[in-house]
Formats: structure tokens, C-alpha cells, sequence
């Protein structure tokens, strides 16, 4: 069973950065799509990032340039680098993993979900 634990939100002024964590507790996280995502209150959760095994990631338009995801498959985890951050990128953060997604960006791709962390950005 695939357990995933995020960490790293928190309350952020406009222009800021804040980096987010999420680990992996299963032995196929090498051989996992990883993804971030994201639900500010009252509206649908989005796709925000996504890497797949080979490392070929993939972003939401309005994160291009300003988040990185990455992975350490040593460590068993995923890492969102969220910089200049705005606003309107406040929202709950989730971490997501599966075997396969297509389109990454669909959160019904994904079998296995994280708690999340807040992250707030105040203007």
C-alpha cells in the first residue's frame, strides 16, 4: 500500500518561494508518475506539475517558469519549488502517485493522494 505524506506549506508574502515535500512510503515509487495538485476553497482541484518515471515533467501553464518539480528516487520523494509565488496560488497542495496517468493532469488518473498542505500567499 502506497502511503504519501506532503510537508513544507505554509503563509507566504506575494514574490516569495516556499518548497514543498512529498514522501513516498512504497517500494514502486521509481516506476511511478508523481504529480502536484492543488484546490483553493470552493472550486476544483487542478493539476499543477507532474514527472514521469524517465524525469519528462509537465506543468500547468500558469506555474510555467515559476514551479520545479522534481524527484529523488533515493530518497523516495517528490519535491514542488514554488517561486514568485502569486495570490492566486493559494490552495490546498496535494501529492498524487500511480503506475500510469494520462492526461497527468486528471486527478482520476491517480490511485493514491496525500493529505496536503496549505499554502497561502498574501498580497
Amino acid at each position: 500500500q502506497v502511503q504519501l505524506v506532503e510537508s513544507g506549506g505554509g503563509s507566504v508574502q506575494a514574490g516569495g518561494s516556499l518548497r514543498l515535500s512529498c514522501a513516498h512510503s512504497g517500494s514502486t515509487y521509481s516506476r511511478s508518475y508523481m504529480g502536484w495538485f492543488r484546490q483553493p476553497p470552493g472550486k476544483e482541484r487542478e493539476g499543477v506539475a507532474a514527472i514521469n518515471p524517465g524525469g519528462i515533467t509537465y506543468y500547468l501553464d500558469s506555474v510555467k517558469g515559476r514551479f520545479t518539480i522534481s524527484r529523488d528516487n533515493a530518497k523516495s520523494s517528490l519535491y514542488l519549488q514554488m517561486n514568485s509565488l502569486k495570490p492566486e496560488d493559494t490552495a490546498m497542495y496535494y501529492c498524487a502517485a500511480d503506475q500510469w496517468v494520462q492526461p497527468w493532469y486528471r486527478p482520476s488518473q491517480y490511485n493514491y493522494w496525500g493529505q496536503g498542505t496549505q499554502v497561502t500567499v498574501s498580497s
